[in-house]
C-alpha cells in the first residue's frame, strides 16, 4: 500500500489501483476535530460524537481530492448482503438506504463507507470503468458478500472476474480476532477446508483470518488481481479505529472511492 498525507490527514491507497483514473483512500483516525474517545477523524454517526464534528471530518476527507461533499453516495451498513448499483448521489438531506456494498460506473459520484475492524473491499473493473466498496465483517465475509459483489458486477456491468482488481483494506488481523466455536462452525460450513482461515493457538483459542477468508472467496469467484493491505486495526489503535481493541468506545474511519471524471 501507499501511505499519503494531504491537508493534515493520513490515508493509504492500493498500489494496484494507483495508476488508474480513480480517486481512492482509506483514512486513518488523525487530523479531524472529534474529541476522545473518537479522536479525531471520526465518521461514525452512531458513535456518540456530534453531527457537526462528523460533517467537518467528512469535508476534510473530500477536500483531499477536491471532490464536492454533495457527490457522496453512502449507505447505512447493516452486516447484510444487499448491493446497490447507483447512477446518482445521495442528497445530503435524504435518509440512507440499508446496504453493505455500493457500485457505480458514473463519474461525479463518490462512494463512501465507514469501518472500525470490518474489512473494506475496493473493486475496480478497468475495462468497464466500474468501482465499488463493500463492508465485509464476520457475517458478511462468511455470507460471501465478496462473491456476491463479483456476480453483481458481471450481471449489471458485464464485468469479467479476471479483469477486476480488488483491494482488501485495513481491518482486524488474524492475531487479534478470537472467535468462539459457533463462528468456527460457520467458517467450516462456508469453506469446508479452513486451513489458513481458522487458526488455533497453543492454548486452544481459535482465531479467524478475515483477510484470507475474503481472498479465498475472491479467488473462487475468478478474481486474480488481489492486493492485501495486511494492516491490523487492532494492532494500531494510534492510527486506526478498532471496535474490538477499544471495547466499542471508538469511532469509524472513512473509505472513499470515485472515478476521475477528468480522464
Amino acid at each position: 500500500m501507499i501511505l499519503r498525507n494531504e491537508n493534515g490527514l493520513s490515508f493509504v491507497q492500493f498500489e494496484s489501483l494507483a495508476h488508474y483514473p480513480i480517486h481512492q483512500g482509506i483514512f486513518g483516525r488523525k487530523g479531524g476535530v472529534s474529541p476522545s474517545p473518537w479522536d479525531s477523524l471520526n465518521l461514525g454517526g452512531l458513535s456518540g460524537d456530534t453531527r457537526e464534528n462528523i460533517i467537518e471530518n467528512r469535508k476534510r476527507i473530500f477536500s483531499c481530492f477536491n471532490l464536492p461533499v454533495e457527490s457522496i453516495f453512502d449507505v447505512w451498513q447493516v452486516h447484510g448482503n444487499r448491493i446497490i448499483c447507483t447512477e446518482s448521489n445521495r442528497p445530503l438531506d435524504k435518509e440512507h438506504e440499508k446496504a453493505d456494498a455500493i457500485f457505480t460506473d458514473r463519474p461525479g459520484i463518490t462512494l463512501f463507507m465507514r469501518f472500525a475492524d470490518c474489512v473494506p473491499l475496493f473493486f475496480y473493473d478497468p475495462k468497464n470503468n466500474v468501482i465499488g466498496i463493500a463492508h465485509a465483517g464476520r457475517i458478511g465475509t462468511l455470507n460471501r458478500i465478496a462473491a456476491d459483489c463479483i456476480a453483481s458486477m458481471e450481471k449489471t456491468y458485464g464485468s469479467l472476474p479476471g479483469d477486476i482488481v480488488v483491494g482488501i483494506g485495513p481491518s482486524i488481523g488474524p492475531d487479534h480476532y478470537e472467535v468462539k466455536e459457533d463462528v468456527a462452525s460457520d467458517a467450516e460450513a462456508c469453506f469446508g477446508e479452513t486451513e489458513g482461515i481458522l487458526l488455533q493457538a497453543s492454548d486452544g483459542k481459535i482465531f479467524l483470518n478475515l483477510w484470507e477468508a475474503n481472498r479465498r472467496i475472491l479467488l473462487e469467484a475468478g478474481v486474480r488481481n488481489i492486493e492485501l493491505a495486511e494492516i491490523c486495526t487492532a494492532c494500531h489503535t494510534d492510527t486506526w479505529f478498532s471496535h474490538r481493541a477499544e471495547n466499542g468506545k471508538t469511532g469509524r474511519f472513512g473509505a472513499l472511492l470515485a472515478l476521475n471524471g477528468n480522464h
